[in-house]
């Protein structure tokens, strides 16, 4: 018995539906698996029904997209049992969804301009049924024109790269303007959600703990792919000093992944359910009191 903690699927940037992520799910014995997709509830309702079919609790979740703006750091706030289409989760994700969208146009812009024949149409073809249009399906397009063989690779590095040792930004590099962290975490309490940090020491997130506690934070993923041994100890250390959840995940985006990983591969153990529901019910009860 697994539980997968941290799984997306073509709602945000993962080529495969719900459906085909749950029979992967169901090979791998995972019993218990968080739908997370990137800034949005959209499908969640359809999931948790799906999951019935294939016998697999689908726990309704999220992962927004934060930004610890002391540091300059991203941030990833993942959030459990969220209500779907929730105002607070609508109000600060919405935009960014759209903003997303639009700035994914204008790099597609930048790559035709730039002698790359891939089209617009396409990207959307290829995010059907989604938010919007992710880095991943322009890589995709560019992979079927013939201009790459892999998502990440040198042709992503060149595109997107962010600029820096005085080198320029990649043609196609357009910055995200993303909401605090502390926000994040607050529109997912106010969804009656359980907000845990998403793989900590990827984006090096470890100082602002303090600060996203204090804003209503419950949990830490400690097993994560991109973790190493000191990432995991060092969350492991934050979960203790701050009676945090300790998570994991294998954050699957199947063929769009930065790494091949298999759903359930790096579960907590079925027994994190509990600790879950027992601290959303606690949290109900203090929104209440």
């Amino acid at each position: 018995m697994k539980v997968e903690l941290h799984c997306h699927t073509n709602i945000s940037d993962c080529p495969l539906s719900v459906d085909e992520v749950l029979s992967l799910a169901l090979e791998q014995g995972v019993t218990h698996l968080a739908v997370t997709n990137h800034d949005t509830t959209m499908g969640l309702e359809e999931a948790v029904e799906a999951g019935k079919k294939f016998g697999i609790e689908v726990i309704p979740g999220i992962e927004i997209s934060g930004f610890d703006f002391e540091r300059g750091r991203r941030v990833h706030i993942l959030g459990y049992y969220v209500e779907p289409g929730h105002r607070a989760i609508e109000a600060v994700c919405q935009p960014l969804v759209e903003l997303r969208h639009k700035i994914s146009e204008e790099m597609v812009r930048r790559l035709v301009a730039g002698g790359y024949e891939i089209t617009w149409e396409h990207c959307l073809e290829l995010a059907h049924g989604g938010t919007g249009v992710y880095k991943q399906h322009i890589m995709h397009a560019l992979i079927e024109a013939g201009y790459t063989d892999t998502i990440y690779g040198p042709l992503y590095k060149k595109l997107f790269n962010r600029g820096h040792n005085g080198e320029p930004p990649g043609i196609a590099y357009i910055s995200m303007k993303y909401m605090d962290a502390k926000t994040a975490v607050e529109a997912i309490r106010r969804a009656g959600g359980v907000p845990v940090l998403a793989h900590p020491g990827q984006y090096g997130n470890f100082e602002m703990v303090p600060e996203l506690v204090e804003a209503g934070l419950q949990g830490i993923e400690v097993w994560h792919p991109l973790h190493d041994s000191m990432h995991e100890q060092a969350a492991k250390e934050l979960a203790d000093e701050y009676n945090l959840i300790m998570t994991g995940g294998s954050d699957f985006h199947g063929g769009y992944g930065e790494e091949p990983v298999l759903i359930g591969s790096k579960s907590p153990g079925v027994g994190i359910i509990e600790e879950i529901k027992a601290r959303r019910e606690k949290a109900a009860r203090e929104l209440k009191a």
